[in-house]
């Protein structure tokens, strides 16, 4: 096994915006406090949940500095560098580098796409361009291409290429892919509906949107399945089921900043093209985060 970025429950972590869009950095900062006390076992900062495709790059690695410098140390920092351009997925990623980010999320080139021989040689010239591990990132249903398990087999053999986050839905996909990669890199839960399977499956966590409300359960899945104590983890798992189709009922993080204003953490809006959650959507969050708990 290649080094091992985290283990557990990584945070997909919003950006907190003020009314005007700008980015809200001392909100970030009590984000930040909020999970680490409670658990959660890495940050990944400025990936989808974080609206990277609507900050300028300067912006992007100022949040990512924001985070690191808040996170001191104290767990992995994951920055969100992938983009559909190879040249700027590489300049961002020694950006984020030279901030102190401690891995890099990487997700497919979206829209223009590529083929899957266009996709190795994405992320090996990538790879290539830097010191940091990188977490392959695959979401088709938001990127258009989806990495075969074939091709991660490929992208696995780099020693840059340390882990995958798998969002297709697709369990048949990931099963193929666990025996295809072995133990040449860490596999994450991408959904998470789908954390306590990609457990049984030898996977090492989740980068998780539901940590951004829950950040204790989603470590408790990880940490009691490896504790021996299945059964918890599965309760665990299906007690926040509702939540979880709740939270992504529409575009995410459109759902998840949402709750996290129902819950009176004030993260702001989203910014533009994203919008706000209807009154039957909001309603429908607002009984789900009542049901465990959370409000």
């Amino acid at each position: 096994m290649k080094r091992t970025v985290f283990k557990g429950a990584g945070v997909a972590l919003v950006t907190p915006m003020k009314s005007d869009g700008s980015v809200n950095f001392e909100k970030l900062d009590q984000l930040v406090d909020m999970q680490l006390d409670g658990g959660t076992d890495a940050i990944i900062a400025v990936g989808t949940t974080g609206e990277a495709p609507t900050l300028s790059r300067e912006l992007h690695i100022k949040v990512v500095e924001a985070v690191v410098k808040r996170v001191s140390g104290r767990v992995p920092v994951i920055a969100g560098s992938g983009s559909n351009d190879t040249a700027f997925a590489m300049e961002t990623s020694r950006q984020a580098e030279a901030v102190g980010a401690d891995a890099l999320l990487m997700v497919t080139p979206y829209y223009n796409k590529t083929s899957q021989s266009g996709l190795i040689r994405h992320f090996t010239t990538i790879a290539d361009s830097v010191n940091l591990p990188i977490i392959l990132y695959n979401v088709p249903s938001r990127t258009g291409t989806c990495f075969k398990p074939e091709t991660y087999a490929v992208l696995a053999d780099h020693e840059n290429i340390c882990g995958i986050k798998e969002a297709s839905g697709d369990l048949s996909l990931a099963a193929k892919t666990f025996a295809l990669c072995g133990d040449k890199v860490d596999i994450y839960s991408g959904n998470d509906d789908q954390i306590v399977p990609f457990l049984s499956l030898g996977g090492s966590g989740v980068i998780s949107v539901l940590s951004n409300v829950a950040p204790r359960a989603v470590h408790d899945i990880c940490a009691k399945f490896w504790d021996g104590d299945i059964a918890a983890s599965r309760k665990l798992q299906l007690d926040y089921i509702a939540l979880i189709s709740a939270l992504f009922s529409d575009v995410n993080p459109i759902p998840v900043k949402e709750a996290m204003n129902l819950m009176g953490l004030d993260v702001g809006p989203c910014r533009l093209p994203l919008v706000e959650m209807s009154d039957s959507g909001r309603e429908n969050l607002r009984r789900q985060l009542m049901a465990v708990g959370l409000i």
